[in-house]
């Protein structure tokens, strides 16, 4: 059927056609090229990927580029034949740039791969006749080769209503269109049924220009009963394009900035509609196409059928090309084609015409002149555009101008620049434009991205620097409600009758003189840290004053406490257990407080006067507790407790360790000087108390050793031991880590040699027998270790935990032992063999391989230890080892 409902379209130009060059031959086929050279980027959108390698032979219609993308088609071997180069090879550009590409050595015998036709389209779901026709590498033929899968992909928020076929082909010289329809109007309109089955448009409109009587009676004859309408309107530049052919053939504009699939239209070329008949009905993919050769220069002009990736200059001799007449080799149609700088580029799938122009068809460009203001560019301008207007803010980069004057409207087609008397190159000035504006668009997007990630990156700096602020705020008030709370449990204690923290009588006056004393040695520090960085004959000045006011403070603050302390009545009775209790507990927090300021790396002043005044405090303490002490009876008729002189010991054994810890340092500072003077006096004061209380137990107890005091013994050595093997783990122990392992060495061999004290107290023969009850309570403790140690060994727990689990068992066993010994019943038939006690040289050998092994492992995982180091550690375990041996045979 056919309608001569049109509309007509503003402007247009009606330049010289030449069509009759080429249109009056049938379509020739082309001899099979020896190479062919496929770009990877045929079309609009992301390249294609290679699938095949150098080498490989391939057949005619395999896939050797997949589609990288949505907006991508894939490329399928012309002929049959090896794989010779993948990489840069002459694309068909204004600019002869190199483009990727894959060369294909023909074989001659045009091998077809196994093909898979589907003549009955019907029966297929829309999604796999869509995946056919993407699958088939078919990109629009008669434009900028959009990809055709794409462009009918479904829009769920616009049903397409009008399918429009553009067979107009309006631009001068090109016949390829014109030869199709002629001689393929029956796969045509097969081909447009595909696209009805796709997308069930109500209307399929069928565009055609009056010059092509033939190929509109072979598409009319073709049609049949198909409810397809042929409209032939009259011939004008540019009713070809796609907006264009839209207002002629249904009088609606696609809006400026939109698509047709906006207004429910979807255009197609005839060309891409028998692409997509072959790949439907035959299972083709598009390897070739129709190209019109044209041009004074060719003695031939004609349409071929090419393969795709057929060198130009093949093509040109195959129609008789004159070298000496040709001036220009144009891309495309003389309006919106391109010259090609080289001939050594490939046939892609939007060339539909070789314009082989002589110096008369398509003679020079005369200079450009000054604009006339005729207004005869905007009569011409199909876009209904100012291209006047246009042209000055191009010229002066007036971006939003430009935009805002639709220059993104324009579809360069020329007609502008055809007309213009002045023969200004319009259109490169509209394309110029575009690419700046499209080039700031990019840049301006890039710094947006680029300040959102910085803004991003402020604010979480920002908040990470608030949080670090709210607990540096939380530590400050969760120490001041410590002091607050400690101040008022001094007050309280004062306020009911027992011995504060200080001594009795206090005054103002005295706290002054030790403020006085604590920010004078502040001062004295600060200035000794300058003097060491500048030494100054001013400074040396200044450091002796201070000196000197610091000791004058000190002396009138050691004045003030002695008088203080000798105005005190002496007590006529024992100082109170509960006062000497608790200052013993403050002394040790304020040692706690001490050690804890004396790790920061650099502190403050304000930090700095902390730290002396804990020290003042600490020393007024320890006074208070040796007077306290000295209040004990010096000769007490019972002897010393046990838990006093376990405590003493401890506390002799981390003395030890501080001092050891400080007199590591190579060059300690004054404050650390005096530090170390202060641990060695309290040393000495602790190991005098050590020495008092082992001289007041007995030498023979009367009774035997508390059972209780000897299994706690056990435990805490267990404990200590278990702590001990966790810390030698440590691969790379840093300062801190080494001092804890050696005061948890002295705190084991403390914890050791009272265990023995205790073992030793213990008779051989108790002179009674132990309760039936003990005895009981001792089975059920020893069968709840057991317990305890075979669940961690089925949870797989660590040696540490499973080493400490066995020394409890093996202390209840021994508990049981003396309660089975002691108790009045008969003894019972044991099966189970007794377990030997190890004995102190055993477990002497025993922790010395322990010790050569840790240290042997240590020096194996560091990295750059050389063997020197190594051998002696090993051959140190290998006689630890040894000896051990020779211990336990013995």
């Amino acid at each position: 059927m056919s309608s001569s409902q049109i509309w007509n379209i503003p402007g247009g130009i009606h330049p010289p056609e030449h069509k009759a060059l080429s249109n009056a031959t049938s379509t020739q086929p082309v001899p099979l090229p020896k190479r062919l050279v496929l770009p990877l980027n045929q079309h609009i959108g992301a390249p294609a990927e290679p699938v095949v390698a150098l080498g490989e032979r391939v057949l005619k219609g395999q896939l050797i580029a997949a589609a990288n993308g949505f907006v991508s088609v894939p490329v399928h071997a012309p002929t049959s034949g090896t794989i010779s180069f993948i990489g840069p090879q002459p694309y068909p550009h204004v600019s002869g740039m190199l483009a990727p590409a894959i060369v294909i050595d023909s074989d001659g015998l045009d091998e077809w791969c196994e093909l898979k036709p589907c003549p009955d389209f019907r029966s297929l779901e829309p999604a796999d006749l869509l995946e056919r026709i993407r699958q088939a590498g078919i990109s629009g033929l008669g434009g900028a080769g959009f990809p055709t899968a794409v462009k009918l992909t479904a829009r769920p928020t616009q049903k397409i209503h009008t399918l429009v076929l553009n067979g107009t082909e309006c631009e001068p010289y090109i016949t390829a269109d014109d030869r199709l329809m002629r001689e393929k109007a029956a796969e045509l309109i097969a081909g447009i049924e595909i696209l009805a089955q796709l997308i069930q448009p109500e209307q399929v409109l069928i565009g055609i220009e009056d010059n092509k009587p033939e190929a509109i009676a072979a598409v009319q004859a073709a049609i049949g009963a198909h409810p397809f309408s042929v409209r032939v309107f009259p011939t004008k530049y540019p009713s070809g394009g796609e907006k264009q052919l839209i207002q002629i053939l249904t009088g609606v504009e696609v809006p400026s900035g939109g698509l047709p699939a906006d207004i429910g239209i979807l255009c197609q070329n005839v060309g891409s509609a028998v692409a997509i008949h072959d790949a439907v009905i035959l299972g083709k993919p598009l390897i070739s196409r129709i190209t019109t050769l044209t041009g004074e220069a060719l003695a031939r002009p004609m349409n071929v059928e090419a393969l795709l990736g057929t060198p130009v200059n093949e093509l040109l001799e195959f129609a008789g090309l004159d070298q000496a007449r040709l001036y220009r080799l144009v891309m495309g149609g003389p309006m919106m084609g391109f010259t090609l700088p080289d001939f050594d580029v490939p046939l892609i799938k939007t060339t539909n015409c070789l314009l082989a122009a002589s110096q008369a068809e398509l003679p020079p460009p005369p200079p450009a002149m000054p604009c006339i203001r005729c207004g005869k560019c905007a009569e011409a301008c199909p876009a209904s555009l100012l291209p006047q207007q246009l042209h000055f803010f191009a010229l002066g980069q007036e971006h939003e101008q430009l935009k805002a004057h639709n220059l993104f409207d324009c579809i360069e087609c020329g007609a502008c620049a055809y007309v213009c008397p002045s023969s200004i190159p319009l259109v490169q000035y509209y394309r110029a434009a575009k690419g700046e504006i499209r080039e700031l668009e990019q840049k301006q997007l890039k710094a947006e991205q680029s300040k959102q990630r910085f803004e991003l990156r402020q604010d979480r700096l920002r908040r990470a620097e608030e949080q670090k602020e709210a607990e540096r705020k939380a530590r400050a008030e969760k120490a001041a409600r410590a002091k607050a709370a400690q101040t008022d449990a001094a007050q309280d204690g004062a306020g009911s009758g027992e011995q504060p923290h200080k001594p009795a009588g206090l005054s103002d006056e005295l706290k002054k003189l030790k403020i006085a004393a604590s920010m004078a040695q502040v001062a004295l520090k600060k200035a000794e840290k300058q003097l060491a960085s500048h030494d100054t004959a001013e400074l040396q000045a200044q450091v002796t004053d201070l000196r000197s006011a610091a000791e004058t403070a000190q002396q009138a603050l050691d004045a003030a406490l002695a008088t203080n302390s000798v105005a005190a009545p002496a007590p006529t009775k024992p100082a109170d257990d509960g006062a000497l209790k608790k200052a013993k507990i403050d002394a040790a927090m304020l040692r706690a407080q001490l050690r804890k300021l004396e790790k920061l790396e650099a502190p403050d002043a304000a930090q700095q006067s902390e730290l002396q005044q804990l020290r003042s405090q600490l020393a007024a303490a320890e006074k208070l507790l040796a007077e306290l002490d000295s209040q004990t009876p010096a000769a007490p008729t019972k002897p010393a407790d046990d838990g006093a002189l376990k405590k003493a010991k401890i506390d002799a054994a981390m003395l030890r360790a501080q001092l050891r810890k400080l007199e590591k340092l190579e060059a300690p500072d004054a404050a650390q000087l005096n530090e170390l003077q202060q641990l060695r006096d309290k040393l000495a004061a602790a190991e005098k108390l050590l020495a008092e209380l082992d001289s007041q137990t007995p030498a023979a107890p009367t009774k035997p050793a508390d059972d209780g005091a000897l299994k706690k013994a056990k435990i805490d050595a267990a404990m200590l031991r278990a702590q001990l093997r966790k810390q030698e783990k440590l691969e790379a122990p840093d300062a801190a880590q080494l001092n804890e392992l050696q005061q948890l060495r002295d705190k084991l061999a403390a914890a050791e040699k009272l265990l023995a004290e205790l073992d030793s107290q213990t008779p051989a023969a108790p002179a009674k027998a132990v309760d039936d009850g003990a005895l009981k309570k001792a089975k059920i403790e020893l069968a709840m270790k057991r317990a305890e140690l075979k669940k961690a060994e089925k949870a797989a727990a660590e040696d540490i935990d499973l080493g400490a689990l066995r020394d409890a068992v093996t202390a209840a066993e021994q508990a049981l032992h003396s309660a089975e010994a002691t108790s009045s019943k008969p003894a019972p038939d044991l099966v189970r063999s007794e377990k030997r006690p190890i004995d102190e040289a055993t477990r002497t050998l025993k922790t010395e391989v322990a010790f050569a092994r840790a240290d042997l492992r240590k020096l194996e995982r560091e990295e750059n230890v050389s063997a020197d180091v190594i051998e002696p550690a090993r051959l140190r375990l290998a006689e630890a080892e040894r000896k051990l041996n020779e211990h336990q045979n013995a």
